[in-house]
């Protein structure tokens, strides 16, 4: 298992298992941009009612390993792959709870802009110190 410096359990909910009786796809990439969204409020500051800085997402992908469906609790780790001026590409691995082989990996790019002029701005302070926490 490749390693992760920030860990999550979720449960998967009873309305993310689609007709075919899996979670969705489309749950996965939200499960993402929770737990990544989760740790930039509570470790990096990030405060997405008033703050004059937000994080934009500008790209997202995910590979599908295996499949999970409600009832299970998923272990999601979190790392940076790459911090740049303004933006940031994490690297989410899915795993069941016992964060064997992962069900599914995935990477999602953030740039960080102005919220009244959605300019880029650089990434600075907490919010920086909390990001090279996970590279």
């Amino acid at each position: 298992m490749t390693s992760y410096p920030h860990w999550q359990q979720v449960p998967t909910r009873w309305k993310d298992n689609d007709v075919y009786g899996h979670v969705n796809n489309v749950v996965h990439y939200a499960l993402m941009d929770t737990v990544i969204n989760t740790y930039l409020i509570e470790r990096g500051g990030l405060d997405i009612h008033d703050g004059g800085v937000i994080g934009l997402c500008v790209e997202s992908h995910c590979n599908y390993h295996a499949s999970v469906a409600f009832p299970e609790v998923l272990s999601i780790g979190l790392r940076v792959a790459h911090l740049g001026r303004s933006s940031v590409r994490y690297e989410i691995g899915i795993f069941r709870e016992d964060r064997g082989e992962p069900v599914a990996e995935g990477h999602f790019v953030h740039v960080f802009v102005d919220r009244e002029t959605r300019r880029p701005v650089p990434v600075e302070g907490k919010l920086r110190e909390s990001l090279e926490a996970l590279a």
